[in-house]
């Protein structure tokens, strides 16, 4: 694997994700944000947090592996919440939770999390970029 993660000694230890990754890999991959669509662009989720975050996470997963990587690989993620409140925190990780059980992965990332007004489409909750880095 070509991603190492770290929380270094003197910054806080979160258990939500890590303040570092360590990329050795050969190939930057950057993939365009990840929104709940399925494979036929239908809706996932609607109105439900929980949900279009597991779809927006397994959806990155389905890009990784069409190139032969997983989400294992990722060594970055950027999420975007409309709306976001520090109450939709346990909505936020269950739909993480359920992405990685499916994924058989540890969600675990260095992750930076924005809340915004609005994403480009009204229904959407969140959107959730990655940046992945393969041998």
């Amino acid at each position: 694997m070509a991603v190492t993660l770290v929380n270094p000694n003197g910054l806080p230890k979160p258990e939500g994700y890590r303040q570092m990754s360590i990329a050795t890999g050969s190939k930057l991959v950057f993939l365009a944000g990840q929104v709940a669509r399925d494979a036929d662009g239908r809706r996932v989720g609607e109105g439900d947090l929980a949900a279009q975050v597991e779809q927006s996470y397994l959806n990155i997963g389905i890009a990784l592996a069409e190139i032969g990587a997983s989400f294992d690989d990722v060594s970055k993620l950027t999420i975007y919440v409309v709306d976001w409140t520090v109450d939709k925190t346990p909505l936020l990780g269950e739909g993480i939770a359920r992405a990685a059980a499916k994924l058989g992965v540890d969600p675990v990332k260095p992750t930076t999390l924005l809340g915004i007004s609005a994403l480009a489409e009204p229904d959407l909750l969140v959107e959730v970029e990655a940046i992945a880095v393969i041998d």
